[in-house]
């Protein structure tokens, strides 16, 4: 990966920062302790990815997988720090007691499953990278996120969140960000970085549908709706399909996602608002898969899936920019007069998005 310009190297959670700080503020320390120690290691690992990119210090993996199955394994941090941690579960190996293992285990499968057989594509980088997550990761450790090389999930406070693996959303949300990594390698700040989120919430949320086999119809369009602890008044972390209504809640507040360029956020933090403006992308897409109907990642995931992968995505792409070759790519595999390029193209229309 590259820089682009000074921007830090791409360093993906689920949680937004700005949801951790406000907790992190909380008058009570049982929901502040864990989203402070959170932001710190967070902090931490950012830094460490930044230095390990630029002076390339990751080794690439010295085995592959074969091209048609996913090459998985998990460890377990031991609510420890050090990755990956113990080795638990090696592709093939029967379940064992822990869910979470079992959970992640499944995830990275079911994510592998639907790039090769919707996308041809194998694993996230397109040859056969080996698939490999850490769970119980540090103690009430409130976050998931890919570093660039694999998956780590925590468990979770108790209070707010929970248990990060029990949304493969939340599983195949982090792995996209391994596959823009190695496609569009999207800047991770302002709209190009809301871009790279919103990426990662379309596929997340197609992975869970293609889990479910549910069409865009009965998908409920939710991202994380399995993380949040009971006691929080909420849903999940975002909704596509009405951003800004994901919770609200006391201790979190409200979403604030805005659901089309009218409410554009604009901000220095969270990267320029990655987590916040990519609401916009992300109705977009719940848009033209609901018009066009059926299981959403047969059509608009094919064109979106296209267009990050195609070539001529920039990095430094705009809202427009991406908009523009959406609605290219429609008319390319689709064709000029048919219901996805009309779907795509209303579809932008509709969040105030202009098409250059």
């Amino acid at each position: 990966m590259t820089t682009h310009g000074g921007f830090e190297p791409v360093f993906c959670t689920v949680v937004p920062p700005h949801v951790l700080d406000r907790l992190a503020r909380n008058d009570d320390p049982a929901l502040s302790g864990p989203a402070q120690r959170t932001l710190v290691r967070d902090s931490e690992l950012r830094a460490r990815r930044r230095v390990t990119t630029e002076f390339s210090l990751a080794a690439a993996p010295a085995v592959k997988a074969p091209s048609d199955r996913p090459l998985r394994t998990v460890y377990d941090a031991g609510h420890g720090t050090d990755l990956p941690g113990t080795e638990v579960r090696a592709e093939g190996q029967d379940p064992g007691q822990d869910a979470t293992v079992n959970r992640a285990y499944s995830g990275l499968g079911t994510t592998f499953d639907l790039f090769l057989k919707a996308y041809r594509r194998h694993s996230i980088d397109g040859d056969g990278l080996p698939l490999d997550a850490t769970v119980h990761y540090d103690e009430g450790y409130n976050n998931a996120f890919w570093n660039g090389e694999q998956m780590v999930f925590g468990d979770g406070d108790g209070e707010i969140f929970v248990d990060f693996t029990n949304s493969i959303d939340v599983i195949g949300h982090e792995l996209t960000h391994g596959v823009t990594q190695y496609t569009a390698n999207l800047t991770y700040y302002g709209q190009p970085g809301a871009l790279n989120e919103s990426m990662s919430d379309v596929f997340g949320a197609l992975i869970k549908q293609y889990s479910l086999g549910q069409t865009a119809a009965e998908a409920d369009w939710l991202i994380g709706a399995g993380i949040l602890a009971p006691d929080v008044t909420g849903t999940a972390l975002r909704s596509m399909k009405a951003p800004g209504t994901a919770y609200d809640d006391d201790v979190l507040g409200k979403d604030p996602q805005p659901a089309t360029m009218d409410d554009y956020v604009r901000t220095g933090r969270d990267n320029g608002g990655v987590h916040i403006n990519s609401g916009i992308p992300n109705h977009a897409f719940y848009l033209a898969a609901t018009a066009l109907g059926g299981y959403a990642w047969e059509k608009a995931g094919l064109i979106w899936y296209d267009v990050l992968t195609g070539g001529e995505l920039s990095p430094k792409a705009f809202f427009t920019d991406f908009a523009g070759l959406t609605v290219k790519a429609a008319r390319e595999r689709f064709g000029d007069g048919g219901d996805e390029f009309q779907a795509v193209e209303k579809a932008w229309e509709q969040v105030g998005v202009r098409i250059l």
